[in-house]
């Protein structure tokens, strides 16, 4: 029997799912999640074979808790989107997760992806490996995107020169520089761009 953690914040997507896995005779949903935290917590509870995360869960994201059940659990993980970003398969991929499919997969084919990476293989959506092949190169430093990553929160430049241990005119710069480069009018425009490329 193959233990299975789904998480997704959208309900009805994943109570449906969840049901067509469970006719499944060799699948099991032993826990369900509808946020990155209850995912992370759930998976240290069952100790499932393998995540299934939608990528766009609040409060964090679905790579988020894909990094931190690995650095945990022999947990397979598996990353679900409605929105295929090449650059998040890159840092997906280096994170350890061992497949990527789109939301418009149909559960039985899911269920088939599911069995090949219990058998120890991984399975990335034809179309997003190949757009994956097309992708632009990040035109920000990594202390830029550092900055862009703190500010998701949509904290105060305060609140985030003080987690990142820099001087509140310094994450002025950055996010100004990041924003210059992007050809973006506000930094909540250039913190989408870089989340949106994957880049965060």
């Amino acid at each position: 029997m193959i233990r299975l953690l789904l998480a997704d914040d959208e309900d009805l997507i994943r109570g449906a799912l969840a049901s067509l896995l469970d006719l499944e005779d060799d699948l099991q949903v032993v826990a369900q999640a509808a946020t990155t935290t209850d995912a992370i917590a759930l998976a240290r509870q069952h100790r499932p074979d393998i995540a299934i995360l939608d990528l766009e869960m609040p409060p964090a994201d679905g790579l988020h808790a894909a990094e931190t059940i690995r650095a945990e659990l022999p947990t397979r993980i598996v990353l679900v989107t409605r929105h295929a970003r090449p650059g998040v398969l890159r840092r997906a991929l280096a994170a350890g997760v061992v497949g990527f499919v789109p939301k418009t997969t149909p559960a039985s084919q899911l269920a088939d992806i599911l069995r090949r990476i219990a058998n120890g293989n991984r399975y990335v959506d034809p179309d997003i490996a190949a757009s994956a092949l097309t992708e632009s190169d990040c035109p920000l430093t990594e202390r830029e995107l550092e900055v862009l990553r703190a500010a998701r929160t949509g904290d105060s430049v305060q609140t985030i020169a003080s987690h990142l241990h820099l001087a509140p005119g310094t994450v002025r710069n950055y996010l100004s520089s990041a924003m210059t480069k992007l050809d973006v009018p506000s930094r909540h425009a250039a913190t989408y761009r870089a989340w949106e490329e994957g880049w965060i």
